[in-house]
């Protein structure tokens, strides 16, 4: 069975895509990086905000971070038309316990469609029926009671609850952490 960063994969389920990042997408990265409301849950160091030019941080994603197994993101695309609407991420591998993170963020005008649900299990369905992952985590902030219910439908489970935690603000992050 393979790891996690023997490639980069393409996952297509009946709503939508998760695959490779492009420059055809970047325009609609910008909109979502810029978009407050959309990293008011989030760290503040997640791999798209920390570059002015996206098309550098497209290269960097796909070849030292990816080659270094730090992160691995791919696009989320709705299969109807074809439309960026964020981003699938695997992060924080470890191959000796064989597991990983995962996250996601959307664009704001794609909320409440059950995308991110579609996402989460495009990811959990991949890492389990074709990598040899064991484990999955993922933490959100209290606040985000949606991104809660998203994992739950996905058959997380919540080990811990308000966890202090290092997001990159003044204070620390009280989070949730979760367990599939």
């Amino acid at each position: 069975m393979k790891k996690l960063f023997d490639e980069i994969p393409y996952l297509r389920g009946e709503q939508i895509t998760l695959r490779r990042l492009s420059t055809s997408d970047l325009p609609s990265l910008r909109e979502m990086t810029a978009d407050a409301r959309v990293y008011q849950y989030l760290p503040t160091f997640l791999f798209e905000q920390q570059y002015d030019d996206l098309d550098r941080m497209l290269d960097e994603l796909y070849g030292q971070c990816f080659a270094a197994k730090e992160s691995l993101i791919l696009a989320v695309e709705r299969n109807a038309d074809a439309t960026f609407c964020g981003l699938a991420e695997f992060y924080g591998f470890k191959d000796s316990l064989r597991k990983t993170c995962i996250g996601y963020r959307l664009r704001q005008d794609r909320w409440g469609s059950g995308i991110a649900t579609a996402a989460v299990a495009l990811m959990v369905g991949y890492l389990f029926e074709q990598t040899d992952t064991d484990i999955i985590t993922a933490s959100t902030m209290i606040e985000n009671h949606a991104s809660a219910r998203v994992l739950e439908k996905n058959g997380f489970i919540r080990t811990a609850r308000a966890v202090p935690e290092d997001w990159g603000y003044p204070q620390p992050t009280i989070a949730d952490k979760w367990f599939r």
